[in-house]
């Protein structure tokens, strides 16, 4: 297959006006990214998508790969559905989120063997949920998986709800998954889908994938044991560092 890595990257975040560009012990958050996915053997390509020219500019003065696009998107999908239409060589595209500096490479390549079967038509990654705190934290989404290794539903709430047991104690009683929110997408799949209107369930919980699952779309998941860490606000730039 040959598999195509973007990575959105747009300079104005309501919470962090300029974060790709923000320094990180010497380099760019974006240049971070970009090199972590170059790492990926399974990637034929990675690429920078921004609407941005200071984000255009300083890709190019490291090297890397970038394009320009519409700066009409709502979302990263969207961003990679109008790059992928340029490139229609590439059989699956995954979107690589802009905003984790230090994703492993080899999360990528999880993601990508997804597509090793031929029914696939969108992967992510699930990671397996061990604290209180993370399950109950509306900021981390939750994901409940079929026995086929499918996404039946995220959501902000901790699903399932476990009857007659107080919620601190669900972690005995349930595998819970927490949603790393990396994207695949069969290349037809992702114009498909960013043709959907808004659906009640996306807009419900404000998340995106539930439009896919709502119109029928399957999301094939594929566990990790690796944490990643997403920058969204000055706070977790402190953190990280």
């Amino acid at each position: 297959m040959n598999i195509l890595g973007i990575i959105p990257a747009r300079y104005a975040s309501s919470r962090f006006p300029g974060k790709p560009l923000v320094d990180i012990a010497g380099k760019s958050m974006i240049q971070r990214v970009y090199e972590q996915g170059k790492k990926c053997q399974d990637l034929t390509e990675v690429i920078v998508a921004t609407d941005d020219h200071r984000i255009f500019d300083h890709v190019k003065s490291f090297g890397g790969e970038v394009v320009m696009t519409a700066d009409t998107h709502q979302s990263g999908t969207d961003r990679c559905a109008e790059v992928a239409l340029a490139y229609t060589h590439y059989d699956v595209i995954i979107n690589i989120q802009g905003d984790e500096p230090y994703i492993d490479p080899e999360q990528i390549s999880k993601l990508a063997a997804c597509f090793n079967t031929p029914d696939a038509q969108i992967a992510t990654l699930i990671k397996r949920i061990k604290t209180e705190q993370e399950l109950h934290n509306p900021n981390s989404p939750k994901v409940v998986v079929n026995k086929l290794d499918e996404a039946v539903y995220f959501s902000r709430s901790a699903l399932p709800h476990i009857r007659g047991e107080e919620p601190q104690n669900w972690l005995e009683f349930y595998p819970f998954f927490k949603h790393i929110g990396i994207y695949g997408y069969r290349a037809d799949i992702l114009q498909q889908i960013t043709k959907l209107p808004i659906s009640p369930l996306e807009k419900a919980e404000s998340l995106e994938q539930l439009r896919w699952i709502e119109n029928g779309y399957r999301i094939k998941v594929a566990e990790t044991e690796l944490e990643t860490y997403a920058i969204d606000t000055p706070a977790d730039l402190d953190l990280i560092k």
